[in-house]
């Protein structure tokens, strides 16, 4: 199931609704068969109304309050006064179908969630393993002598990142080319992180899904995922 957020389906929505409320604002439509339609306009305006019934259906949004969405929509129409204006509309909407997409995910990667806390549980117990209040968990292969840098600072780095069950999603290592990019445009993890270590150093970073790419993922990896990332320090970019 996909719930997407963006402005741009916003709008989609917000044009389906004109024709739902074109429908609504006549007489009921519980058929094809119960409603007259007599010009390009009604067939448009019922098409757009089918259109974002089964975009509610497909996002599980079923108990849509269809009346009080008419109601607003003819208001529009009609130009009389709305209590939301549009801009607060479309953010009030993108909290919304963004907060049903976190439930969703959540529901459908529990195992992960599972077995990240199990795995951190169980790894944190290790003497070697240092746990820092955010609940980022380290330890250190080897200590480097050079300075540390801090979030605003751009690094050069070799890094080699695994899911919980060791699938490589990325790695400066195996393309053989060490990656530079500003401390503070990272996942929060790296940014603590890298900023624990001096130059030289080299650490195992264990994090948990909050702070790593957290309930939405990204390409390989799943949302509420753990991540595991050895760490060199290669030099700090002045």
């Amino acid at each position: 199931m996909k719930i997407s957020i963006s402005n741009m389906k916003i709008n989609q929505i917000a044009l389906g609704l004109l024709g739902l409320a074109a429908v609504s604002c006549t007489q009921p439509a519980e058929t094809a068969a119960s409603t007259e339609v007599k010009t390009e306009v009604d067939s448009v305006s019922y098409a757009l109304g089918v259109n974002i019934g089964n975009s509610f259906v497909q996002q599980d949004f079923t108990d849509v309050n269809v009346d009080v969405m008419a109601d607003a929509m003819h208001k529009v129409l009609k130009g009389d006064s709305v209590w939301i204006e549009n801009q607060e509309a479309q953010m009030m909407l993108q909290a919304f179908f963004q907060k049903k997409q976190e439930e969703v995910n959540q529901q459908k990667y529990a195992s992960n969630i599972q077995e990240g806390e199990a795995f951190l549980a169980e790894n944190g117990a290790r003497e070697e393993v240092v746990t820092t209040a955010s609940g980022l968990q380290y330890e250190v292969i080897e200590e480097g002598t050079g300075p540390a840098p801090v979030a605003t600072d751009v690094v050069k780095v070799h890094y080699h990142g695994t899911l919980l069950n060791g699938t490589v999603f990325d790695s400066s290592v195996d393309r053989g080319e060490p990656a530079e990019f500003p401390l503070n445009r990272v996942i929060p993890g790296w940014t603590e992180g890298l900023q624990l270590m001096t130059v030289g150093s080299k650490y195992k970073f264990y994090i948990p899904y909050q702070i790593a790419y957290g309930e939405r993922g990204s390409g390989q990896i799943e949302p509420f995922s753990a991540l595991v990332f050895e760490v060199e320090l290669l030099e700090i970019i002045k």
